[in-house]
């Protein structure tokens, strides 16, 4: 009854989408969870370490270049380990802004992993590794181009937690979906102003690529252009199905109290202002559910 009365007042939106249920880690280190994120992080923070030590001592700091992107490396040497062991090359000049990284990368990636769950996040993260690698080495028939670290990457990761949260308020209370165009914005001025053209392709791919990739998982913001661009080219089914008619008294009522469990989750954590237009619409049809079985 607790549990019951808890929904009825707190039902004020509906996640459009329900979460994963491939959302449960991969280990437990006693009470505390292992997930996909908590293992990409410590990875990264290995190879930051290790960077560290090759880089001081003497005759070994070159070794790092061995792992960095080249387009002309892998055309000509055909070194196609680059296309992926760039990202997890971290130099020790920039470690101040690879902990911030790793903050972003642990606090956002780990709402992403849950949401979408472990397969569809592991997904992810390989497309935004290997994607702009990809585009780079075509890109390198004309201009050789190198690559190194992980920021773009991780900031894919922020622009897909902004896609599925886009209300979700931050620093200073500003929502998501601003604090994502503020830091594109001022990253794509940066580049711009140093002609960094190789760079800013990486950086757009890994934002596009985030973006489109919730969206195609049915999440994020609604897109009516992108909603009709799936339907022109979805294939149209040869028979129509007609659904089975349920009683609505073979309705179980707390089937509806377990589906908003991820609401109810989402509004402790990011607050009533999180919630799109659509969740709001299936929130109130959900309440009018709740609204005629009590009656």
């Amino acid at each position: 009854m607790l549990a019951q009365e808890r929904c009825a007042a707190l039902i004020e939106s509906m996640f459009g989408v329900t979460t994963s249920d491939d959302y449960r880690p991969v280990a437990w280190m006693g009470r505390y969870p292992v997930d996909v994120t908590t293992m990409l992080v410590g990875l990264h923070v290995a190879c930051a370490v290790l960077a560290c030590i090759l880089t001081a001592i003497p005759g070994l700091s070159g070794t790092l270049n061995y792992f960095v992107f080249d387009s002309a490396r892998i055309w000509n040497g055909l070194q196609v380990w680059r296309l992926g062991s760039y990202a997890f090359v971290h130099y020790p000049s920039s470690l101040l802004w690879f902990a911030i990284e790793m903050y972003f990368l642990f606090a956002f990636g780990r709402e992403v992993e849950r949401f979408i769950g472990r397969r569809a996040y592991i997904a992810l993260y390989l497309i935004l590794l290997v994607t702009p690698a990809a585009l780079l080495t075509i890109w390198g028939h004309w201009q050789r181009s190198a690559l190194a670290g992980s920021p773009a990457l991780h900031f894919g990761i922020f622009v897909a937690f902004a896609t599925i949260y886009p209300r979700a308020e931050l620093f200073l209370r500003i929502m998501t979906k601003w604090v994502v165009l503020i830091l594109a914005a001022v990253y794509t001025f940066q580049l711009l102003a140093y002609h960094a053209w190789s760079d800013l392709l990486v950086v757009w791919t890994s934002i596009g690529a985030a973006f489109l990739f919730i969206e195609m998982h049915g999440a994020g913001p609604e897109l009516p252009w992108w909603d009709a661009l799936k339907t022109r080219f979805a294939p149209r089914p040869k028979f129509h199905v007609v659904p089975k008619i349920r009683s609505s008294r073979s309705a179980d009522p707390d089937d509806v109290y377990t589906s908003i469990d991820p609401i109810l989750d989402k509004i402790s954590k990011f607050g009533i202002g999180s919630l799109t237009a659509s969740e709001r619409r299936q929130l109130d049809r959900e309440r009018e559910r709740l609204l005629k079985k009590s009656e």
